[in-house]
């Protein structure tokens, strides 16, 4: 099926962590995102409208809200949780004796529990690849590793039974999927889809991911320029094809149903310096958004 996409916003470095909010003051639904490069969280609304809404020190990029309201931002150099109250920036959570690389992409349940993933190693250096961790953050202010062993965690997902996460892994092209435990510890790890076998000749990794009401999963792949819909087990069942890569994607608008994307021609911060050829794409699709982010 062909979908029409439309540029809603352009004009970007390098766009990253996009989540669908409503604001409780103004009942205005807003596309929020990172811009890494640019060192800003920035909204746009359905018809293009944008504004940035708080300017970092660091790069940021995972986004969510505390159950008070409160936004919280990844900063990944720092490796550190920020919190946002509307006026004032503050740190909510150092990860730095948790965290080996840059801190990365983000999810928060209804509870105000915080996971945080991270690089691992250093992407843009040559390292060698190696595994790492996700890192818990509770409303409390605890921090623990809640699980481990994974090849760049990136994009993850909540069910709305808040009973299942799932996380893409992107050096490891597979999405890992984990029982969620009452005290929010994460257990009984398993593959909830191996990208790597659904299609010969099809090399997609995940990096940004959301959840329908389905149970499908949209993944962004920025190493085949398309995003997917992929059901458990690893069935592809629709790609997206876009003009370069896609870093990013989250289901919103006011019925759930558009598919915002976050794009670009590459990550690396070298490749990007003095371009700004990043943008927000939106398509519809047929199944609105369900869980978390």
């Amino acid at each position: 099926m062909a979908r029409n996409i439309r540029v809603l916003l352009d004009d970007l470095v390098f766009g990253e962590g996009p989540r669908w909010h409503i604001d409780v003051d103004k009942d205005k639904g807003w596309l929020y995102f990172s811009d890494f490069y640019d060192r800003h969280v920035r909204r746009v609304n359905e018809a293009g409208e944008s504004e940035v809404v708080v300017k970092l020190d660091d790069q940021p990029s995972g986004i969510g809200w505390l159950p008070d309201g409160r936004m919280l931002v990844v900063s990944m150099i720092k490796k550190q949780v920020l919190v946002y109250d509307g006026h004032t920036l503050e740190l909510y959570a150092d990860l730095s004796a948790f965290a080996p690389h840059h801190c990365n992409d983000m999810v928060v349940d209804a509870q105000g529990n915080a996971y945080v993933g991270n690089f691992g190693f250093d992407i843009y250096a040559g390292d060698d690849i190696c595994a790492t961790n996700i890192i818990l953050v509770r409303p409390n202010g605890e921090i623990s590793i809640a699980a481990d062993n994974l090849l760049f965690p990136n994009g993850a997902v909540i069910t709305p039974d808040n009973k299942t996460f799932i996380v893409g892994e992107s050096y490891g092209a597979r999405l890992a999927a984990y029982d969620i435990n009452p005290d929010a510890t994460l257990s009984n790890h398993r593959i909830w889809a191996n990208m790597a076998e659904m299609k010969p000749d099809y090399t997609p990794v995940p990096d940004g991911i959301c959840l329908d009401a389905e149970g499908a999963l949209w993944v962004a792949s920025p190493t085949t320029n398309d995003v997917l819909r992929i059901s458990e087990g690893g069935k592809l069942l629709e790609v997206i094809a876009i003009d370069r890569g896609a870093f990013a994607c989250m289901l919103g608008g006011g019925d759930g149903k558009t598919l915002f994307i976050c794009a670009a021609p590459d990550s690396n911060p070298r490749k990007l310096a003095g371009t700004r050829e990043g943008q927000i794409l939106a398509v519809k699709v047929d199944v609105p958004h369900s869980g978390r982010p």
